[in-house]
């Protein structure tokens, strides 16, 4: 089965960017759509964007539409999440998860998390 890594979270300015990265590894991730979630504290863990198997189609929250952009190269293995114009309210652990088959919106169809990365927003 696939495993899923996050990186390129940190503390940025709001205004700033961030481009997250999902690394793959332990089967063929071109046969998974992909997911990224985010749960900020005492809050639940809520849907950001989602990518599909094929980088054709993707989807964002009403939240991050227009500032946040998912992509993926299925050479490297790897899917990204570039955020940019940040705000203290995206300040959370951002999840990237993967699953079979089509893309989803709820957490619970995806099967395989990473550990997550922190990204920090300050004002």
């Amino acid at each position: 089965q696939v495993q899923v890594v996050e990186s390129g979270g940190g503390l940025v300015l709001a205004g700033g960017s961030l481009r997250l990265s999902c690394a793959a590894s332990g089967h063929t991730f071109r046969n998974y759509a992909v997911g990224w979630f985010r749960q900020a504290p005492g809050k639940e863990r809520e849907f950001v964007s989602s990518i599909s198997r094929s980088g054709d189609n993707t989807f964002y929250a009403d939240s991050v539409k227009g500032r946040f952009t998912v992509s993926r190269d299925n050479v490297k293995n790897t899917v990204y999440l570039q955020m940019s114009s940040l705000k203290p309210e995206d300040t959370a652990i951002y999840y990237c998860a993967a699953r079979t088959l089509i893309m989803s919106t709820r957490r619970t169809d995806y099967e395989h998390w990473g550990q997550g990365t922190q990204v920090t927003v300050s004002s």
